[in-house]
């Protein structure tokens, strides 16, 4: 098989992992040594045509694979071309597609080849070539294999920006139930091993500045949304939880695709849950930077997310209690709370009330969106002229509208809806505001 074969089948085989990404690693080669180098604010990304980051040169070591998980397009049970890259072969072919401009950094993964070790030594041969023989300084995430010696975890750190060890499913009864061959301690395992690894080598780079740098961009996950019945009340959970032990820096969300029969994974014309994963990533931002929790956010009694609103908004309008809140004086943590605003827009408008009170227009050039604001604040104690506040018109403004099999094209003379999508919203705002 040549190597235009392999790349062709392991690129492929390597596209249903979206744990990828390049921001917070800093790193360049000294002047006339090496090549390559890595931006704190990350590198360049492209997008495939379904919204899915398709950044660096994303390839699998191998999809040979000694284990079976079910929702896996390249379980061992699986009828499909199999190939591998030799530590060589991948070495040189990043290297010149970094030459030649085509990436910027490398994504490897790999499937179990004959054992979690086996691979990762393949993987951490890889990248010695990268480091050492090429010089290359750029942006490498690896992926840990679950089950790999400790020991060879950490050689993959020094060598790699960031790992990852994807927890695949939010509950260990989807792993015994689809992947029997891992396990919930097979998965933590290694990432308390990451973790470990980054505070003791942020410690050694305290006392010793030339000390080898350890995943200086962390580590993230990636887990399955719509392949088991879990709730978004349990993926928010599991996932604040990440954040706390381990200390991830991203929890990253793929919609179960189905590309492979079995009657314990839903039917392969079921759609993609795409509008369920686009919430979820709305909530993880909102625990990381809008200081929410999951229990705020969800409860037992309602353990979906709405699809007809983002968390934000759904959470304002069931807590309309504690609005309208006075801009001039609310604090940052209720400022965050309200829709419209976000951390820079908030930080803003703390400066700027420092010197005067803020008035709407004030609101509008500091970037706040009163399109969603103007419902929860008050400007000077009043506000915006005209404005009547009800559960009932607020509920329809802040709907997203039509779901996007229902949308129509807004027309070029007009700024309302079309008819039926204007009549969907409005349906869709007396149900909800039924359901508070």
């Amino acid at each position: 098989m040549d190597l235009m074969e392999k790349l062709t089948i392991l690129t492929d085989a390597a596209k249903y992992d979206v744990a990828c990404t390049s921001s917070g690693a800093g790193n360049s080669a000294p002047r006339g040594q090496g090549i390559g180098s890595t931006a704190d604010c990350g590198i360049c990304h492209s997008w495939s045509a379904d919204g899915r980051c398709i950044s660096l040169l994303k390839v699998l070591m191998t999809n040979r694979c000694v284990f079976d998980c079910r929702y896996c397009v390249n379980r061992r049970s699986a009828d499909a071309p199999r190939a591998a890259f030799t530590p060589k072969e991948l070495a040189e072919l990043t290297i010149q597609f970094y030459r030649r401009n085509y990436i910027e950094g490398l994504f490897l993964s790999s499937g179990v080849d004959r054992s979690p070790d086996y691979a990762t030594e393949q993987m951490i041969c890889t990248l010695e070539l990268l480091r050492g023989h090429y010089g290359f300084t750029g942006y490498i995430h690896a992926k840990a294999i679950p089950g790999a010696d400790p020991l060879l975890i950490d050689r993959l750190g020094h060598l790699a920006n960031r790992l990852s060890v994807n927890i695949e499913l939010p509950s260990e009864r989807g792993l015994r139930q689809l992947a029997p061959n891992k396990s919930k301690r097979s998965i933590l395992g290694p990432m308390a091993a990451i973790r470990d690894g980054i505070t003791q080598n942020g410690e050694e780079l305290v006392r010793y500045k030339s000390a080898p740098k350890f995943a200086p961009a962390g580590q993230s996950t990636q887990m399955i949304v719509g392949a088991t019945p879990e709730s978004d009340l349990q993926i928010l959970r599991l996932t604040e939880a990440l954040y706390k032990k381990y200390r991830l820096k991203r929890v990253f969300f793929s919609a179960y695709i189905p590309v492979v029969e079995d009657t314990l994974l839903p039917a392969l014309e079921t759609k993609p849950p795409l509008l369920r994963e686009h919430r979820l990533y709305q909530a993880d931002w909102l625990l990381r930077y809008y200081h929410f929790s999951s229990e705020e956010l969800l409860d037992e009694d309602d353990p979906q997310f709405n699809p007809l609103m983002d968390p934000k908004c759904c959470w304002a309008v069931r807590h309309m209690e504690l609005f309208p809140v006075e801009v001039n004086a609310a604090p940052y943590e209720m400022l965050l709370r309200v829709p419209g605003i976000g951390p820079v827009s908030a930080r803003r408008i703390l400066r700027a009330r420092r010197g005067a009170n803020l008035d709407w227009e004030d609101l509008r050039r500091i970037g706040v969106v009163l399109k969603r604001a103007q419902y929860f604040l008050l400007c000077r104690g009043k506000r915006p002229a005209g404005l009547i506040v009800t559960e009932r018109n607020t509920v329809r403004a802040l709907i997203d509208g039509a779901p996007v099999a229902q949308a129509e094209q807004l027309s070029l003379f007009g700024s309302e809806l079309s008819r039926p999508a204007q009549q969907l919203r409005e349906a869709a705002a007396e149900c909800f505001v039924s359901g508070i």
